[in-house]
């Protein structure tokens, strides 16, 4: 039996249904079931994905070959439905088509549509005569004609140069006085339709095709070939859909909302899909095809009456005027009004979602051309989910499958004025580091921006990227621009933990100095720039923001997350300021607190470098002991703002040379206040410096080195643990030991922890329950995690320099060469971004069975950016983790997402 490749619609019957998206499309599924559930739909048949497929593996010839039986079979059961005919040589009512993709999920506008399609000389004159309507029939032509020459032939307009197309209509609207399409005249639009094929002669080489067949595949092959167009691979990057799913095609038999003023055409959604109100509302258009109101050609009208007057109240416009001349489709033909209101209810109790619909009105007759599961904002989608659980529409399982968690970053951070937006000037686009949106005045270092925000200035931090000196810039800045990096280097990782806007690698800038270029314009110091740290785009000049609030919905979503999760949420974090913000997120304790930012406050930096530049462990331990009492009062707030709940402290971990006095200034500053000449202090400086500092002296290999420096942290935690049980308080400090390899790494720094908690119990009076654990991400420390768990208490998996050891990528500098891995298939992700379940995911699932294997009961979790990407999330459940550790701002998204781990994995 040979393969089906074609299934047909029409008059109440279908071969396909709902639950055939993979198959036959979003849009060719739908109109199937739309059939079986009595929605007028016009007659059709829908080509599978299959052949998408096969159509880029074999190529036009053979899938033309392949389909083409079935396809006139289509085409043959259409004409039966609709009692017209394709290519009519008979005098009977031509039965015209449209042909529009229709991929498993929905990708609007990424892809082409040809409409009319069957017109020719002979054709036009037909429809006229049989419809009575000799300008509807010649609109018609002229719309196919301009439709089918841009998406088939290829006619488009010259960079900066106008649509030629477009040209022709301007030419005759500016000569005769029109002001718009509508006014046309059955003369001009014939005239129109022969310098439309003069237009397809002169930039097609060819003359327009005139046999309807010849037209049906030139449109079925140009909608596969849209498949691969440059904004539908960017779109499924941007979305993350497989190029292997490939689209459908779905041949419909045309129906006319220009015939007059007794048809129109139009969108409508079941709720609205910018707040999730439960309103009907959308727009329409009479005397009018469905590109018109997508396209702008037209000013569209509203639906509803409610809805028409609340654009006239946004417009200014009088409530009189508004009846007069912009009545909404409730009044200008209620009846049909009241079958497409009745008929939106039915779609979306059957997909118990809101539904976003193409009608078309033909002659006083109302046909449904499409239905999907609308697209919406993330406040929507919260209010949405809420409401119909509420309703009784859906149950709490759907509510929070039916969530995408990445969305809550919308009702999180800034966000611009969509109106301000709109008038805004594009500079450029980089990775979209850290979401949110910002504006303010350039500046090109930390300490400026710390100057600048004291005297009330709003700034954006400006550099070629950022370090750990840069903290307190960027805690003062609005948002953080760099010129190199990518989604997890120092900006980005800082900027999320702060829920600071970041926008990192954006193209075409260069910093120097004090001055940034973009593409070649220069931008100096104190001017206005704004990001949109949610799409990556750098803008010119200032862009009001508002903070989207928080409502009731949002709580009762994230209760229904709470009720429905195995693993929970902690946090990435360094202040008392951060915990709080987490906590209050629902954050259960702290994931990664890095001791390291804690240094860069203040005067506290001069006190680390004292420590670096001593000649002995003697010198090292005075200069720490200057750092002890800072660093408990650190540890004191963040174990207080987590009161009752675990907090993950890791020991230092970076090389010791990122604390180094590194320009002129600050060597000779160290030495007046050192009394160490210069030129020590420059020769100290220069042998700290290393190769391959990522994979150098730091993390653990400082602390067994220079065991005072665990010594004291140690001691600064666990005094003011001390200190806050003696209050009445409930600490729970977990202490964590960075980038070991080997299990005699741990515990050596063990023994040091150990033997400090019981000096300091002793001295207190007191004692406090504490782990001693380690950060899994060397690959090695996976390997043998068995070993390493007869010490440790906790796993923390650190997937961050465990993916960059993994791939052997620098995570700073591998922004140079990822877009271009993923563009060409070699990745489907940024594994910075999305774990690499296939292989860095295996060293995780192997770290954590075999510390089980030792320890049963291990505490295991991720510390990682990973930890509050969604599908990430999903893999740390199967894996059996308790936690995952993100920055304060993701907190709710990984809390929506690990619910939806748990039921996935139930």
């Amino acid at each position: 039996m040979s393969t089906k490749y074609v299934y047909t619609f029409g008059d109440g019957k279908a071969e396909g249904k709902a639950d055939m998206k993979n198959l036959l499309g979003g849009k060719g599924a739908n109109l199937a079931e739309m059939n079986l559930i009595g929605v007028p739909v016009p007659a059709g048949f829908t080509i599978t994905t299959e052949v998408c497929t096969e159509y880029n593996r074999q190529g036009k010839d053979a899938v033309v070959e392949m389909i083409k039986a079935q396809v006139e079979a289509g085409v043959i059961e259409s004409e039966k439905a609709m009692n017209a005919k394709f290519d009519a040589k008979d005098g009977s009512f031509p039965l015209l088509l449209s042909v529009r993709s229709g991929a498993r999920v929905s990708m609007p506008g990424m892809m082409n549509t040809v409409l009319n399609l069957g017109m020719n000389d002979e054709t036009v004159k037909v429809v006229a005569e049989k419809s009575g309507n000799e300008q509807f029939a010649y609109d018609s032509y002229r719309r196919f004609i301009q439709m089918y020459g841009d998406v088939v032939m290829g006619v488009e307009a010259e960079e900066g140069e106008h649509c030629p197309f477009e040209t022709v209509l301007d030419k005759v609207k500016n000569a005769k006085g029109y002001a718009s399409d509508a006014e046309f005249t059955v003369e001009d639009l014939k005239a129109i339709v022969e310098d439309f094929k003069a237009v397809v002669r002169a930039h097609a080489g060819v003359d327009f095709p005139t046999n309807p067949w010849d037209q049906l595949w030139g449109a079925v092959c140009a909608v596969f070939d849209s498949w691969n167009t440059e904004r539908a691979i960017l779109y499924r990057r941007m979305e993350q859909i497989p190029e292997e799913w490939g689209t459908a095609v779905n041949v419909q038999a045309m129906v006319y909302g220009n015939m007059g003023d007794n048809s129109a055409t139009g969108v409508c959604f079941s709720r609205d899909a910018a707040t999730g109100e439960d309103i009907f509302n959308g727009e329409y258009l009479i005397n009018a095809q469905g590109e018109d109101v997508v396209a702008g050609v037209r000013t569209p009208q509203e639906i509803t009456i409610e809805g028409s007057k609340r654009w006239a109240v946004r417009g200014g416009v009088s409530e009189e005027d508004r009846k007069a001349n912009f009545p909404s489709l409730e009044e200008a033909m209620p009846t049909i009004y009241a079958e497409l209101d009745a008929v939106q209810q039915k779609l979306e109790d059957h997909y118990s979602d809101m539904q976003d619909m193409e009608f078309t009105i033909q002659d006083g007759k109302l046909w449904m051309l499409q239905t999907r599961n609308g697209k919406r904002t993330g406040a929507a989608m919260v209010k949405m989910a809420v409401d119909m659980l509420a309703q009784g529409m859906i149950d709490e399982k759907t509510a929070i499958m039916r969530q995408e968690p990445n969305k809550l970053d919308e009702l999180l951070h800034p966000v611009f004025e969509t109106e301000a937006l709109s008038n805004a000037v594009v500079l450029s686009k980089g990775l979209p580091a850290s979401p949110g949106a910002a504006t303010g005045k350039i500046v090109f270092s930390a300490s400026a921006a710390e100057e600048w925000a004291a005297r009330g200035e709003k700034v954006i931090l400006v550099r070629r990227e950022t370090s750990p000196e840069d903290l307190k810039g960027m805690y003062a800045a609005e948002g953080i621009l760099t010129e190199r990096g990518g989604m997890t280097s120092h900006a980005a990782v800082v900027a999320r933990g702060m829920g600071k806007c970041c926008i990192s690698s954006a193209a075409g800038i260069s910093v120097t100095g004090k001055s940034l270029t973009i593409n070649g314009r220069e931008f100096k110091e104190g001017e206005f720039i704004s990001l949109n740290g949610s799409t990556g785009i750098v803008y010119e000049g200032q862009i009001a923001t508002v903070t989207p609030s928080l409502d009731g919905d949002f709580g009762k979503l994230m209760d229904l997350a709470e009720n429905n999760t195995r693993m929970y949420v902690r946090t990435n974090a360094d202040t008392p300021a951060d915990a709080q913000t987490a906590r209050d997120f629902g954050a259960k304790g702290i994931g990664l607190c890095r001791t390291e930012h804690m240094f860069f406050e203040g005067d506290r930096i001069w006190n680390i470098r004292e420590m670096i530049l001593a000649d002995d462990a003697a010198g090292r331990k005075e200069a720490l002991a200057k750092l002890l009492p800072i660093q408990r009062e650190d540890f004191s707030g963040i174990l207080g703002a987590m009161d009752g709940l675990g907090v993950t402290i890791r020991l230092l971990d970076p090389p010791l040379h990122e604390f180094t006095p590194n320009d002129e200034a600050s060597q000779i500053e160290m030495a007046e206040r050192s009394g160490i000449s210069l030129e020590v202090i420059k020769a100290k400086v220069e042998s700290l410096h290393e190769i391959n500092p990522m994979l150098g002296h730091r993390g653990c290999r400082l602390g067994n080195t220079y065991p005072e420096i665990t010594e004291m942290q140690a001691r600064a935690i666990l005094q003011a643990a001390c200190d806050l049980k003696l209050a009445g308080k409930d600490p729970k400090p977990e202490i964590m030991v960075p980038l070991i390899g080997t299990v005699k790494e741990l515990k050596m720094q063990e023994g040091i922890i150990r033997e400090t908690a019981a000096h300091v119990f002793e001295e207190k009076g007191i004692e406090v329950d504490y782990l001693v654990g380690t950060m899994i991400e060397i690959p090695r420390a996976a390997l043998t995690a068995d070993e390493i768990a007869e010490v440790a208490e906790f796993f923390s998996f650190g997937t961050n320099d465990l993916t960059q050891m993994g791939f052997g990528y620098s995570r700073d500098d591998a922004a140079k060469f990822l877009p271009i891995y993923i563009e060409k298939g070699l990745l489907k992700n940024d594994p910075f971004e999305v774990l690499d379940q296939d292989g860095i995911g295996q060293l995780v699932q192997m770290g954590a069975d075999k510390g089980r294997s030792t320890r049963s009961d291990i505490k295991l979790g991720i510390c990682g950016e990973h930890g509050g990407e969604p599908s990430s999330v999903i893999f740390c459940d199967k894996v059996g983790m308790d936690y995952v550790s993100c920055s304060p701002f993701r907190v709710p998204i990984a809390r929506l997402a690990a619910a939806q781990a748990a039921l996935l994995h139930k």
